[in-house]
């Protein structure tokens, strides 16, 4: 049997009633006053995050500019090349002094040009076609078509290639010696 409770007066349940309300209005005080915070606080990260955004942009913006004005002495120099009526064999030259010199440029800045030699690699490579040869193993590149980069060893653009591929006429010589 548990033992009953005393019968609370009407007196106690009121000051009971009264702590609780106390409690009560103290929480949603406590409740206010955090929602507030978490909302300053919200408001801080965004004002952050539009500022670090606004950064980055501004570094990048920098940073190209730098590297287009280190272009412009190449871009004077094809145009003095289009300007002028030389020999085709100096024209020639000239594009290839500027060539050469926009190649070394590229490189101090991290970019350099993929082996195509070797045997094919579908990070570095994109095949357009293969080509049957003898003289390279199979899955190898035969050909470069078009010269492909990289940044820092990540691939800028993958050289396009020809692939070397064995021959069909091998396996009709074998069909061929097996019938005799």
């Amino acid at each position: 049997m548990t033992p009953k409770k005393p019968k609370e007066s009407k007196e106690d349940l009121k000051a009971r009633i009264e702590e609780l309300e106390k409690s009560l209005n103290e929480a949603a005080e406590q409740s206010s006053k955090y929602l507030n915070q978490l909302k300053y606080t919200k408001a801080d990260l965004e004002n952050v995050q539009k500022q670090n955004q606004k950064r980055l942009s501004d570094v990048m913006n920098r940073a190209n500019g730098e590297l287009l004005q280190q272009l412009l002495p190449f871009l004077d120099e094809l145009e003095i090349l289009c300007t002028k009526d030389a020999p085709k064999e100096k024209l020639v030259e000239g594009i290839k002094m500027v060539h050469g010199k926009l190649l070394k440029l590229m490189e101090s800045e991290g970019v350099k040009p993929i082996e195509a030699t070797g045997k094919f690699d579908p990070f570095k490579h994109e095949a357009i076609m293969e080509v049957e040869t003898m003289d390279l193993p199979d899955g190898h590149v035969a050909e470069e078509i078009r010269r492909g980069y990289t940044y820092r060893d990540r691939v800028l653009r993958a050289s396009v290639v020809k692939v070397a591929k064995a021959p069909d006429v091998l396996e009709i010589k074998i069909e061929d010696d097996q019938d005799e």
